[in-house]
């Protein structure tokens, strides 16, 4: 008997599938779902139905991400399921900025894993996003960072790197990344274009600059270096994102 057979044979039991919807629709910072081969939702907590403008389940199973999120930001989560059932690789602790139907926006790290079938190739997908928090500002870790934070935030036009920011802490980068984690629950790397595209978005909503005026006030020497990492953060072109918005 493999490891896998007790389960199988449990699942197989059951009277009605298991999709773990119940559980993490427990989760309100945790976004939940399961698709097939052809990228349709066939599980989904309520969680990401709320975020989607969805009330019943119903309107949302069966259908992709192009057609419950808002263009064009479905597509962005199509082509991104396409490229993991291709591959049959997970997607894993990948930083994005989400924008809902309901107008909420929301700092997220996703993981997608692929569900083989049993011939072979990727069945499906199953993924889920987990909100970003707040840190505790009061927290011992938290202390440790303050003044790398504060040096950073001062300097987003600046080609600062998590170098400089662990020599202000006066600590390794390791630790730097360690007491970073657990604040934020990102690395030093991921605090830094985080708060390099909030910037940005601001600036793109608030104001009439160019999109090379702002990529240079967020640290980016060029406009098409930092269009890439907008919209791979995003899922919108900066131009896109301002009109949207």
């Amino acid at each position: 008997m493999t490891s896998h057979e007790p389960l199988a044979a449990l699942l197989a039991s059951l009277a009605e599938p298991f999709t773990a919807e119940s559980i993490f629709d427990r989760f309100q910072d945790v976004v939940y779902f399961i698709k097939d081969a052809e990228c349709r939702y066939v599980a989904a907590n309520e969680t990401l139905m709320e975020r989607c403008g969805v009330r019943r389940r119903s309107e949302m199973l069966g259908r992709t991400a192009e057609e419950v999120f808002p263009p064009p930001l479905g597509r962005r989560f199509t082509v991104q399921d396409r490229a993991i059932l291709r591959s049959e690789k997970p997607l894993i602790g990948k930083l994005e900025r989400h924008h809902y139907a309901n107008r909420s926006v929301g700092w997220c790290l996703t993981d997608k894993y692929p569900l083989s079938a049993r011939g072979g190739g990727a069945a499906g997908i199953v993924g889920f996003s987990r909100d970003l928090t707040h840190p505790n500002e009061s927290g011992e870790d938290y202390r440790h960072i303050a003044e790398a934070v504060a040096f950073a935030s001062r300097r987003l036009a600046e080609p600062v790197n998590v170098l400089q920011m662990a020599q202000v802490a006066e600590l390794s980068r390791y630790q730097l990344d360690r007491r970073m984690k657990i604040a934020f629950g990102l690395n030093s790397g991921q605090w830094l274009l985080k708060q390099r595209i909030d910037l940005a978005c601001r600036r793109l909503t608030s104001t009439d600059s160019a999109i090379a005026a702002i990529a240079l006030e967020v640290g980016y020497a060029d406009q098409s270096a930092f269009s890439r990492q907008f919209r791979r953060t995003t899922g919108m072109t900066p131009g896109e994102y301002r009109r949207s918005m």
